[in-house]
């Protein structure tokens, strides 16, 4: 099993200012463009029309407009708005048009360049996404070898292993620079592959052995190797061997011991980096979240506190702080905290978990307002919130009109895999299992690899239908790709205690339990248990699994259904 991070801590993630403004990873806010000085009123009419649509919330038509005045236009702040109207609300065909039409109205522009680049990328034309990144390496001054590190924050929002290639190929001149092995080896973590990782970052010390971050990727790639060991005494020898350790080296160590579960051991080296730089605002922020996971809530709530007014981290503060607040029970000011995250990779999940709290208050219109108006200032996060809309309502059972705003999504994402699966999803709790099953297939034919859809559809059909032999085939498929899931282990029991192999299913059952301690898992244990008439480790299974969940409707049902006359 690899070992991954416990937060979102990205190596070469300080690179990305020395390229380009910060405006092309900035949250978009558009700005009406005047008509006057327009050549022609077919430009005029599309502005109009594009501000219009936005105005009704119809995005991919707004994008569409705008790109069309880009194309008739000789501005080159109109197709500059039209990209930034395209990429804000994620409709990448769109956005690269228009990009492409800004870098004809202005060649020089660096921040077209860059969209056009990242674009090509996101959509899969990586011949056409190394020329533009190519051309972006050999403009102005300074080593193109090192200007390789400004793409990293930019390929590591995109699919990693297409990122991992095209750094690869942009890399390959510079066979003798440490900057440009270091930036493969980044990008190689990104894609989890371990071994290229390893050896780019070998090959980055040895061409420069003083620089110290291809040393920290080597240690983590041993990581995601699965060699914990490994990776925390090499860490603790680039500590111990330096008389004045750089504090960058002590703060990996303790992310190292953090992630292999040695709380206190992280905790001593940040207290050391702290010891020697109180001010240091990323070992606060560690030691905020070590204090967090050890349950010091106090501490914690003082360090984030800390870590808010420093001006730093200050997404991943309000995060936690709302999550301390949520624990205990403090909703105002956890809806509060969690409103305010607006960036980074808690944006989404917050304003969901804000808007349910809204809800649970007996206010579902206030919470559907919410993630409205979250969306209204965040463009970038706008689809986002209208599947939140559809999942609480789909939450409190109000499923047409969930269904209603999903069907929305589906027809601004028409190919993006978690808002298929969430409308199938939706459409089993509507027992509309036939629909939902043609929406599994349609996935399962855009995403042929994904565990996630095969599982889906086979625990689907095993769970709801009699086609139980092409459900094991879906749910072993999934297996292949993904052998230590739990949801996926899970599936491959209940299809076997479909079919009537209670043996093999409660081995399966009781693997996945052992992986996740999760309700759902712990009713088709206590199923099967039933059904192989061992009544009193059903009994025991149960009643442990209800004080970790017990609020699961499945755990309730199986009380009431089975044990309900004789409770012990």
């Amino acid at each position: 099993m690899t070992h991954k991070l416990p937060f979102t801590a990205r190596i070469g993630r300080d690179y990305g200012a020395r390229l380009l403004p910060a405006i092309l990873m900035a949250c978009f806010l558009y700005t009406p463009i005047a008509a006057q000085g327009l050549e022609n009123e077919r430009v005029r009419a599309h502005i109009e029309a594009g501000e219009l649509a936005l105005k009704q919330h119809e995005f991919d038509r707004a994008a569409a407009e705008f790109r069309l005045a880009a194309q008739y236009s000789s501005e080159a702040k109109t197709a500059m708005q039209a990209t930034r109207v395209a990429y804000s609300y994620g409709f990448s065909e769109d956005a690269l048009a228009s990009a492409r039409r800004w870098v004809e109205l202005d060649e020089d522009s660096d921040e077209a360049l860059l969209y056009v680049a990242q674009l090509e990328l996101r959509l899969g034309k990586l011949r056409d996404a190394k020329r533009s990144f190519r051309t972006l390496l050999n403009r102005g001054g300074g080593e193109a070898d090192k200007k390789l590190m400004t793409f990293i924050p930019f390929l590591a929002q995109e699919d990693a292993d297409d990122a991992l290639k095209l750094m690869r190929d942009l890399a390959r001149p510079y066979r003798n620079s440490a900057q440009a092995h270091y930036a493969v080896a980044v990008m190689a973590l990104q894609a989890e592959e371990a071994d290229r990782a390893g050896s780019e970052a070998k090959r980055a010390i040895e061409i420069d052995p003083e620089w110290l971050k291809p040393r920290l990727v080597y240690a983590r790639s041993l990581l995601l190797a699965g060699d914990a060991d490994a990776a925390i005494a090499y860490v603790a020898r680039l500590v111990g061997d330096d008389a004045d350790p750089d504090p960058a080296a002590r703060l990996e160590l303790a992310i190292m011991y953090l992630s292999a579960g040695r709380d206190d051991d992280a905790l001593s080296q940040v207290n050391q980096i702290l010891l020697e730089q109180p001010a240091r605002s990323d070992a606060l922020r560690l030691m905020a979240i070590i204090n967090f996971r050890l349950g010091f809530l106090d501490a914690a709530t003082d360090d984030f506190q800390d870590l808010l007014s420093s001006g730093r981290f200050t997404m991943d503060a309000l995060y936690y702080l709302a999550r301390i607040a949520d624990q205990r029970q403090q909703t105002r000011r956890a809806i509060e905290f969690y409103s305010q995250i607006s960036s980074g990779p808690n944006a989404v999940v917050s304003q969901r978990r804000a808007s349910s709290l809204i809800a649970a208050q007996g206010d579902v219109d206030a919470a559907l307002e919410h993630l409205r108006e979250f969306g209204e200032m965040h463009p970038n996060h706008m689809v986002a919130m209208i599947q939140a809309q559809a999942q609480l309502l789909a939450s409190l059972k109000r499923y047409p009109e969930a269904l209603l705003i999903y069907d929305r999504v589906v027809s601004y994402r028409p190919e993006q895999e978690n808002v298929l699966l969430g409308r199938a999803e939706l459409l089993v709790r509507m027992d509309r299992i036939d629909d939902a099953v043609a929406d599994y297939r349609k996935a399962i034919k855009l995403f042929p690899g994904s565990a996630a859809t095969l599982n889906a559809l086979g625990y689907t059909l095993a769970d709801r239908t009699t086609r139980y032999s092409e459900a094991s085939r879906l749910i072993r498929k999934a297996l292949k790709i993904e052998p230590d899931s739990p949801a996926i282990i899970d599936s491959y029991g209940w299809v076997l205690y479909k079919q009537g192999k209670y043996e093999r299913a409660l081995s399966e059952l009781q693997r996945a339990y052992s992986l996740l301690r999760d309700g759902e898992v712990a009713a088709h244990i206590v199923e099967t248990l039933i059904k192989l008439e061992r009544m009193d480790e059903a009994r025991q299974v149960l009643a442990a699994a209800e004080v970790d969940s017990p609020d699961n409707l499945l755990l309730k049902n199986l009380r009431e259904r089975e044990f309900s006359s004789n409770p012990d």
